[in-house]
């Protein structure tokens, strides 16, 4: 059962071999080797994605969870944020929901959100 994997960790990008016996080979630091016991054991994804607002011009704002979720609740995750409306002003890093799936991350803003111009 030898696998590989594209280390995700640093701009690198080494290609890691996981062999028969359990051995990793080909990480160029140990960040590497620890991405691919977490693969091999619970894979995690920080999750990146859109949510709407209320605002005409700014309808949808980009927010991402603030730490890693196990990869299988991405999709119960995007459900919930999905259902999730901006409705207030907000600035970069303001967290908008909380512990989402019970994964101990918060989903923050990665773009400021305020009310449009009256003109």
């Amino acid at each position: 059962m030898r696998k590989e994997y594209i280390c995700i960790v640093c701009p690198r990008g080494c290609h890691i071999r996981l062999d028969d016996d359990m051995t990793i080979h080909g990480n160029k630091c140990p960040r590497g080797k620890d991405y691919v016991e977490t693969e091999i054991k619970a894979p995690k994804r920080i999750l990146t994605t859109t949510v709407r607002t209320i605002y005409q011009t700014i309808p949808r704002v980009s927010c991402k969870t603030d730490k890693a979720i196990p990869k299988e609740k991405i999709f119960d995750a995007m459900e919930i944020i999905n259902e999730y409306l901006v409705q207030k002003p907000l600035n970069i890093g303001d967290v908008i929901i909380k512990n989402i799936v019970n994964s101990g991350a918060n989903v923050v803003l990665t773009k400021s959100c305020f009310l449009e111009e009256k003109q």
